[in-house]
C-alpha cells in the first residue's frame, strides 16, 4: 500500500499555494512599509523580506503542480 494512499491533495494543494502567498506578502509588505514606519531597515532584514518574496513566488508556482497534478498521477 502506497504511504501516500490517505491524502488530501486538494487541501494540500490548497495549502501550500496559501503558504506561497503569505510569505510573498509578508515579504512585499515588509519591504513597503518597514522602511517607511521604522526607517531604513538593516542589511539582514532587507535580505531576510527579500527571500521570503521569493520563497513565497517558489512555493506558490511548485507546489499546486506538485500537489495537484504530479503526486495524484502517481498513485
Amino acid at each position: 500500500m502506497a504511504p501516500t494512499r490517505d491524502m488530501d491533495y486538494a487541501s494540500w494543494t490548497r495549502n501550500s499555494f496559501l503558504l506561497g502567498v503569505a510569505l510573498l506578502a509578508i515579504g512585499a509588505v515588509g519591504h513597503l512599509l518597514g522602511p517607511a514606519l521604522l526607517g531604513p531597515l538593516p542589511e539582514w532584514e532587507a535580505t531576510l523580506l527579500l527571500d521570503l518574496e521569493i520563497l513565497g513566488v517558489l512555493i506558490g508556482l511548485i507546489a499546486p503542480f506538485t500537489f495537484g497534478i504530479v503526486l495524484p498521477l502517481t498513485e
